[in-house]
């Protein structure tokens, strides 16, 4: 992903978003090497995975605070952005209402209004394909806006809305001309939501939904725009 200035989603997934994949998601790690040849990992690019996530967070505040009024009456005001944790090491985590934050988890919390994510979840799904850390940021920041918002208005589904409010997002600052989706990153989003769903260490059996119902969440906002995560 790239911004137009950095983050590259093609502007055509706008109108295809991945509703059902064609075929199987790759498989993420190295490309299978000839008996002969042994396969060379590839090297973790740090300071590109530090310039996403910052892209990724400005990117998705801006949309936010572009938008607001379009949708929702009030004033947006930015959530807190604590960023990476260490989930392995107590002592370091941060805490929510009082309660230190998961290991492997990223996390909205409402108490200090504040988005954090683990540094060893997002860079284990970094490796994949950078589209990985724009997918969690947009989805946490959902949890943000649904905390902004009437009771009435956040589905009981909240996990699928934040998914749908997430495709919103990513696709509207495609459309704005702030964001570019690159070859690729249709198929890294699709196979993201292979690695999320409910049956992974992190979540809890029905909080998510399953990679499908997912995928579809995400591809409706993608596709329709916020009012749709709202219908």
């Amino acid at each position: 992903m790239t911004l137009t200035g950095a983050c590259e989603y093609t502007a055509a997934a706008r109108t295809a978003a991945p509703a059902r994949p064609a075929q199987s998601p790759r498989a993420t790690g190295s490309p299978t090497a000839s008996p002969r040849t042994p396969a060379t990992p590839r090297r973790f690019d740090e300071a590109g995975f530090e310039g996403d996530l910052r892209t990724a967070t400005a990117i998705t505040d801006r949309f936010w605070r572009r938008h607001w009024t379009r949708f929702f009456t009030g004033a947006y005001t930015s959530p807190r952005v604590v960023g990476l944790y260490d989930g392995s090491d107590p002592a370091a985590t941060p805490t929510c209402g009082g309660e230190p934050l998961e290991r492997d988890n990223a996390e909205y919390c409402p108490a200090g209004d504040f988005l954090a994510w683990d540094a060893h979840l997002m860079r284990t799904g970094y490796a994949g394909g950078d589209a990985w850390v724009y997918l969690v940021v947009a989805h946490e920041w959902g949890h943000a806006v649904q905390n902004r918002l009437q009771r009435r208005l956040v589905s009981p589904a909240a996990e699928l809305q934040a998914d749908c409010l997430a495709g919103a997002t990513l696709y509207g600052s495609a459309a704005d001309g702030d964001l570019t989706f690159e070859t690729g990153d249709t198929r890294e989003i699709v196979d993201s939501f292979q690695v999320i769903g409910d049956t992974t260490p992190w979540t809890k059996p029905g909080d998510h939904g399953s990679a499908s119902q997912r995928l579809q969440a995400f591809s409706r906002g993608g596709a329709r725009g916020v009012r749709a995560c709202f219908t």
